[in-house]
């Protein structure tokens, strides 16, 4: 995936600096402004532990960006700095994940774990650390700095024994600002047909809808190392338009499966079938991670998609067979760099069916176990 790259960004005199370029991606983009924000707040301790210890508690276990900006007792000249930083920080965050559109502010602090909170309630002092560069899988370490000025190396599984503030990205909100972009991106790519009307005509009997409709779900291993908090995750249903040979991709949020080895019971509408040709569709599933630019991906998805189906002479030979090889497509590309810890992948089921029911449904890679059930949503008399 081509991302953006802000070079050498935020505090100690970054106020300047903020110029976007291509030398780089977009994670890389993301964690530089995480890494210098910790080092930032972890020497400003002082003055911003009296907001932290109001906003984190066990109602909360995360400060916004505009509760660290409020008014404190602290020297005119110190707030308008801080406050700058923050800021620069944030609207740079949102430039790099391509939502400076649709989100306001993203950037806040969290408790790395509920237990952590007695202890620093206590006076334990914190470390302030973020989110590593690249592939979880590739981490060996996680930076932190205490605030004292000292960095510390903290193993990526193992809970440390002592509190972490992290700088993080609002999840909720993130995800929701960047599945909106891949909206309205998808929507741009592929608009629908104009119907013309030429004189005036008796209003069609409202039909009823067919959804597929997401009972439970359960996953084995959301992807999520300790200090990446909940996950949040959403899916891609791939599939091909029932009047013209282009993609169909509707991106769906799931905010409430947060955590893996828990079964969620979302009854959740995933499948609007009058928008797929045959009947069938694909579902990926996806966890959000911050070094996703929401537009690129769009189209990379779209490309991806108008590619395969560009190749095929005639659909309707392979019929539903296409979809496959769409969601293949997606599922290869995603180690390629355009989604290298950006977004994770999760699960796939293939080939879901209108009217059918799928109880207790293991997805292709083992890790998501689902129920899907048919729902007819009658028009209202």
């Amino acid at each position: 995936m081509n991302k953006k790259t802000l070079i050498s960004l935020l505090f100690a005199g970054l106020t300047q600096v903020l110029a976007p370029a291509f030398a780089g991606s977009a994670d890389n983009t993301v964690v530089e402004i995480k890494r210098d924000t910790a080092k930032q707040l972890s020497q400003q301790y002082e003055l911003i532990a009296p907001t932290l210890h109001r906003s984190i508690n066990s109602y909360s276990l995360s400060a916004s960006l505009s509760s660290l900006t409020e008014p404190q007792a602290r020297s005119a000249r110190s707030k308008r700095s801080i406050d700058s930083q923050l800021y620069s920080a944030d609207r740079a965050l949102r430039e790099a994940q391509g939502v400076e559109e649709v989100a306001d502010q993203l950037l806040e602090v969290r408790l790395a774990d509920p237990s952590m909170l007695a202890r620093w309630q206590a006076g334990q002092s914190p470390l302030f650390a973020f989110e590593p560069a690249g592939d979880e899988q590739t981490w060996t370490q996680i930076e932190a700095f205490d605030i004292e000025g000292n960095t510390h190396w903290l193993d990526v599984y193992q809970m440390p024994d002592r509190p972490v503030l992290v700088v993080d990205t609002n999840g909720k909100a993130s995800l929701k600002a960047g599945l909106e972009v891949m909206r309205r991106t998808l929507a741009e790519q592929n608009p629908a047909p104009r119907v013309r009307r030429s004189a005036p005509m008796m209003a069609a009997e409202p039909q009823p809808i067919h959804t597929t409709v997401l009972k439970t779900i359960r996953l084995e291993d959301d992807k999520e190392p300790w200090i990446s908090g909940a996950a949040e995750v959403y899916a891609i249903v791939t599939g091909v338009n029932p009047s013209r040979d282009e993609p169909t991709l509707d991106i769906v949020d799931m905010p409430y499966l947060d955590y893996d080895k828990t079964t969620y019971h979302p009854n959740q509408v995933m499948i609007h079938w009058e928008r797929y040709r045959w009947g069938a569709a694909d579902v990926i599933l996806m966890e959000q991670d911050d070094g996703t630019n929401y537009k690129e991906l769009a189209l990379k998805l779209n490309e991806i998609a108008s590619d395969i189906i560009a190749a095929i002479p005639d659909l309707e030979v392979q019929a539903y067979g296409v979809i496959t090889k769409i969601t293949g497509k997606i599922i290869e590309a995603i180690p390629d760099g355009w989604l290298t810890n950006d977004d994770d992948f999760v699960d796939v089921y293939y080939t879901l069916l209108k009217d059918r029911t799928y109880q207790d449904h293991i997805g292709a890679g083992g890790n998501a176990t689902a129920t899907w059930e048919p729902l007819v949503i009658e028009p209202t008399q």
